[in-house]
């Protein structure tokens, strides 16, 4: 599935604590060219926190993180901003602005960040996102009117509209209910097909994890104990955090 050669994250010894709470041990990880990774872990584990040093939110206490073969914590501010550009960030409330339609909500990081384009070309790539996340209708729409899972696609969309190499979702799932699920987990491989993207998926909800990850990292008590295949992890599972997982998700 992936170019073993191309490493476009790689991240080695990273710690970070928020005093007493030691959210991240000494973690090791990386992203293939190409590839969706899950990282799975139950609330509270750190996951977010992990996404959120890689984009400069947060910086770490230990270790170095490699973006596209950049060290990130060297970065000065402006150098980070255009490394950020390149790495879209879908977050677990979509992050919609209320006030604006889907329209406006799309334009904004577009017209932001992309200079000097015309008025056709910002409906034009509108348009192309909305179709990829196939909400064409929702354009004049105001965020109060869609539905949860409409509001997640949207949210996608406009993670998408700079182009990103990389995809990180923050629990893309979450409060969705079963059937929406699925058609999240759909459009996050379609998103993989269509615009080229590596991803990192981060989520407690297995079946999120088996539809759309390549590989999954358990994340365990600040350390990822099992990296793999879902079968793989799940099959050599003799932890037994790893497994409750499985019983939570696939009671038998």
């Amino acid at each position: 599935m992936h170019n073993e050669q191309e490493i476009v994250v790689e991240i080695r010894d990273l710690v970070k604590s928020f005093g007493d709470n030691h959210v991240l041990r000494g973690v090791d990880l990386d992203l293939y060219k190409g590839e969706n990774l899950v990282v799975l872990g139950k609330s509270g584990s750190g996951k977010s926190v992990l996404i959120k040093l890689m984009v400069g939110l947060l910086k770490q206490d230990e270790g170095t993180i490699k973006i596209f073969g950049i060290d990130t914590v060297r970065l000065k501010l402006k150098e980070l901003n255009k490394l950020r550009l390149r790495i879209g960030f879908s977050f677990q409330a979509s992050a919609l602005y209320d006030s604006m339609t889907v329209r406006e909500n799309l334009e904004f990081p577009l017209v932001r960040n992309v200079k000097n384009l015309t008025r056709k070309e910002i409906d034009r790539r509108v348009e192309e996102l909305l179709d990829a996340v196939a909400l064409p209708k929702t354009v004049n729409q105001m965020p109060s009117e869609l539905s949860g899972g409409q509001k997640k696609r949207i949210g996608i969309a406009r993670t998408l509209i700079l182009n990103p190499e990389i995809m990180l979702y923050d629990e893309p799932t979450a409060g969705l209910d079963p059937v929406t699920c699925i058609e999240i987990n759909n459009l996050i491989n379609e998103v993989r097909e269509r615009f080229k993207t590596s991803s990192i998926v981060i989520t407690h909800d297995l079946t999120c994890a088996k539809q759309t990850g390549d590989r999954m990292a358990v994340l365990i008590e600040g350390q990822f104990n099992s990296v793999g295949t879902f079968e793989k992890v799940f099959e050599e599972a003799t932890d037994k955090q790893v497994k409750s997982f499985y019983d939570y998700n696939f009671i038998r």
